[in-house]
């Protein structure tokens, strides 16, 4: 090569256009500084969609942590043992010793044997109306339930075995609340079947909710003794609540039946609450599969809506651009300003979205007493998302921008 195209090589590569990230970056503010209703809008729509996709992963992870923990606390080893139905579909009573013989069998640490008595009504005051029925349950209970179920009690104390001989009762967690007892001490009225008549029974305690049992929440107990001696009660469970070793519970389940109805076995269910709560997981993933489809699609409308604005934003700055390609702007550099604006609108976008996801999972979180799960990861991923959309809406516009000859641009001036 001659002497003279070095040197013009050399002077071409010395003046050639150049862009500095710095002034990318402010150059790619220009549209957003100059129209900033529309920004403020076109970024809404990503912040819509990374917000639903934050809170439905943080909602989702705290509520199953919460639910996992009290599976945990409370353990997967407790059973029930309830009347079934016989061959004509008729329900069958337990019979009154099943309770004893289930304590014999091998694996049981504990049992508690519960009784419904359905046709009793249970009001604040004897004024009400037998119609204004409560949904709440009366319950014989022997005093051994709450270490059976690994409850606890919120106020005053649980039956005992001199309080069940007596007037004394005590309210699961929704029950007191459907009464509006919140303090002790308390009366509640049970009428009987007759409609008239009935009992005054004296609110010794108020339990905690009971997840493995939620029948519990809704009734309100009575010692056995007692429940023979006001209610009627013959002496047969329809619900006992069995506690067995961890590692004996499956084998255990299989004995049950046979134990506590030799002669009728097959009129026995078991079953392990536990595999309710497990399966109340599998369903809230299903529902987090469908909100973040949801939120998908809300980022697709708002990756469609940059594409959209940074479309007009090309015709409306065409004299612009052949200003900028006239002064020695290469395609390369247009393109790169339009690309980054179009990141800068998402990822904007992204950042509000993540927050505002994080600020509803911790507010749901807290009203539902779990500990809130936000993690860093879930943030980026959600900036992650936006960023990516924004680049991939805005490729277009951007060849759009770079295709523009000066000319052109600057004839539509």
């Amino acid at each position: 090569m001659s002497p003279a195209r070095d040197v013009i090589s050399v002077t071409a590569d010395r003046f050639r256009s150049r862009l500095r990230p710095g002034d990318l970056l402010r150059t790619a503010t220009i549209g957003l500084r100059a129209r900033k209703l529309r920004a403020v809008l076109s970024g809404l729509a990503v912040a819509v969609g990374i917000a639903a996709l934050v809170s439905v992963l943080g909602i989702t992870r705290s509520s199953e942590a919460a639910l996992l923990g009290e599976i945990d606390r409370i353990g997967t080893n407790l059973l029930t043992v309830t009347n079934g139905q016989d061959l004509s579909g008729q329900e069958v009573e337990l019979p009154a010793q099943a309770s004893g013989m289930i304590g014999r069998a091998q694996g049981v640490q504990h049992v508690a044997a519960t009784a419904e008595e359905p046709s009793f009504g249970i009001y604040r005051t004897n004024k009400m109306p037998g119609y204004a029925g409560n949904g709440l349950d009366l319950r014989a209970s022997d005093d051994s339930l709450l270490a059976t179920l690994g409850g606890t009690v919120r106020l005053g104390t649980y039956l005992n075995a001199a309080t069940s001989r007596y007037p004394a009762a005590v309210l699961g967690y929704q029950a007191a609340v459907a009464l509006g007892i919140n303090r002790l001490p308390a009366r509640i009225w049970v009428r009987n079947p007759d409609g008239v008549t009935g009992h005054w029974l004296t609110v010794v305690g108020i339990l905690d909710p009971v997840p493995l049992a939620p029948e519990i929440d809704v009734s309100v107990l009575v010692g056995l003794p007692a429940a023979g001696q006001m209610f009627g009660y013959d002496g047969h469970p329809s619900r006992i609540y069995v506690r067995t070793a961890t590692d004996q519970t499956a084998r255990t389940a299989a004995l049950l039946g046979p134990t506590a109805w030799p002669d009728h076995p097959e009129q026995v269910q078991v079953s392990r609450p536990s595999d309710a709560l497990t399966a109340r997981i599998a369903v809230q993933d299903a529902q987090t599969a469908l909100y973040l489809g949801l939120g998908a699609i809300a980022i697709l409308a708002g990756g469609l809506g940059i594409a959209n604005v940074m479309v007009i934003s090309v015709l409306e700055r065409r004299p612009e651009i052949g200003l900028r390609r006239a002064v020695g702007a290469t395609r390369a550099h247009v393109g790169r300003q339009f690309l980054v604006e179009a990141v800068l609108l998402s990822a904007s976008g992204g950042v509000a979205g993540a927050a505002i996801g994080a600020v509803v999972t911790v507010a749901v979180a807290r009203d539902h007493g779990w500990a809130p799960s936000v993690t860093a990861a879930s943030l980026w991923a959600g900036i992650g998302v936006a960023v990516a959309v924004g680049a991939a809406a805005g490729c277009y516009p951007a060849l759009r921008a770079a295709r523009l000859s000066p000319t052109e641009a600057l004839r539509s001036q």
